[in-house]
């Protein structure tokens, strides 16, 4: 019988597509606004924007527009965005909570795991408040607390060092290629959220949490 060699002792993870999903409200308030703008916005789309922030999101969408606007312009179109996208997510409940969340939270935080968020959201409070997931996390690190959008992986050292773990001694959960090489860039392990055939980089993929349980980390 293989001993447990796993050196892991904390999990981070990322929020948008591993825990809930507001891919549907970012996608409903993108495409409001690219529609008041005279163009149309679509799935495939939202789909390059995954772990992307504000700012670099609504750039990429000007460019699929071909709509120049000032910096200023720019502030105010995705100030607006985020108003129609928080009055959305302040509707969700515990319901929208993506399948085996709830299992695979409460038998890691038994088992002593320390849990952290990593996401490039400036609302992740609200979210894990309306979900009813918020009691699980030790630490939440969000957009407002890093200035680096992943690859980088301030915002997974961030959570880690607040964690009070080294980074090897961490797990990153991602549905995004940009945040599976955040993890490693920041010598994290990494269970990727999603397809093999996307997230290549990763140490692990499941379709979900709901396919995982606490031995998982353990033969990490």
């Amino acid at each position: 019988m293989q001993e447990n060699i796993s050196n892991i002792k904390a999990c981070l993870f990322d929020l948008d597509g591993v825990l809930v999903d507001t891919a549907v409200y970012h996608y409903q308030a993108w495409k409001r606004l690219a529609n008041t703008m005279g163009f149309d916005f679509t799935e495939e789309q939202n789909e390059q924007l995954k772990g992307v922030s504000r700012v670099e999101s609504l750039n990429k969408i000007l460019a699929w527009g071909k709509v120049e606007k000032t910096d200023a312009e720019k502030e105010e179109l995705a100030t607006l965005k985020n108003s129609w996208y928080v009055d959305m997510i302040t509707k969700m409940t515990p319901a929208e909570v993506l399948p085996g969340t709830v299992d695979f939270l409460t038998e890691i935080h038994q088992a002593g795991y320390k849990l952290a968020l990593g996401s490039a959201s400036k609302n992740s409070g609200i979210i894990l408040e309306r979900t009813n997931l918020a009691h699980f996390f030790d630490e939440i690190v969000d957009g407002n607390m890093v200035t680096k959008s992943k690859p980088d992986p301030e915002v997974f050292l961030k959570g880690a060092e607040l964690l009070g773990f080294k980074p090897d001694e961490c797990v990153v959960f991602e549905d995004a290629v940009a945040g599976v090489e955040a993890a490693k860039r920041g010598g994290m392990k990494a269970i990727g959220i999603g397809e093999k055939s996307v997230l290549t980089e990763a140490n692990v993929v499941v379709s979900g949490l709901d396919k995982l349980t606490v031995k998982d980390l353990e033969s990490l």
